[in-house]
């Protein structure tokens, strides 16, 4: 009797065990659920602020590049020189020989502030552009007698001469106006010659 008692407790004992760790994984589970569920809400809850931040931090920037293409000055576009084109032109419509020099009568002169325009009237007044010059020499300078071995090499000497560049020439033409330089160049023998001169300057 004892026995059987003894196997009854026994058994009963185990059914509370087995009820014990039953209750305990069903504890198990549920704190194992909440946890998740904890995590979906946290993770969620970082979430949503970090895309709002990357959000206003884009319509931000566009903002920004929208207000500094608006105020901001825009580049400067080169600048094109328009002179040696003008003279080119002139020479062209004339059909001068001269023609396609330009950059290098507005170069010459530019070294010294010289009127970009004197040098080309000069050749024009003097042989038409180019049209009668002799030696390569269009601006009559040394009555016309003084050979060069290009036209470009003439447009640089009798420009420099023009400058006071040149020793034998500079007390003429140093520091001196458009009008003066063109009365010492030939108007002590054509007084009408800086007035005609200045004329075709008008033109270019």
């Amino acid at each position: 009797m004892s026995r059987f008692l003894f196997n009854i407790e026994l058994k009963y004992d185990k059914i509370k065990i087995i009820q014990k760790d039953n209750k305990m994984k069903k504890i198990k589970n549920k704190f194992k659920f909440k946890i998740k569920k904890l995590k979906k809400i946290t993770l969620k809850s970082l979430s949503f602020p970090i895309i709002i931040k990357i959000f206003l931090l884009v319509i931000s920037v566009i903002f920004l590049a929208i207000i500094l293409q608006k105020f901001l000055p825009k580049p400067a576009s080169p600048v094109v020189d328009e002179r040696p084109a003008r003279i080119d032109a002139y020479f062209a419509k004339c059909n001068a020989p001269l023609a396609g020099y330009g950059y290098i009568f507005v170069r010459e002169a530019d070294k010294c502030n010289l009127d970009w325009r004197l040098l080309p009237a000069i050749a024009m007044q003097e042989s038409s552009g180019g049209k009668y010059m002799q030696f390569n020499n269009p601006f009559g300078w040394g009555g016309a007698q003084i050979p060069y071995e290009s036209i470009e090499e003439a447009i640089i000497d009798v420009t420099s001469h023009l400058c006071g560049n040149k020793i034998s020439t500079a007390k003429w033409y140093t520091a001196t106006s458009t009008e003066t330089k063109l009365y010492r160049y030939n108007g002590t023998v054509r007084p009408t010659y800086p007035n005609e001169v200045m004329w075709i300057m008008e033109q270019f």
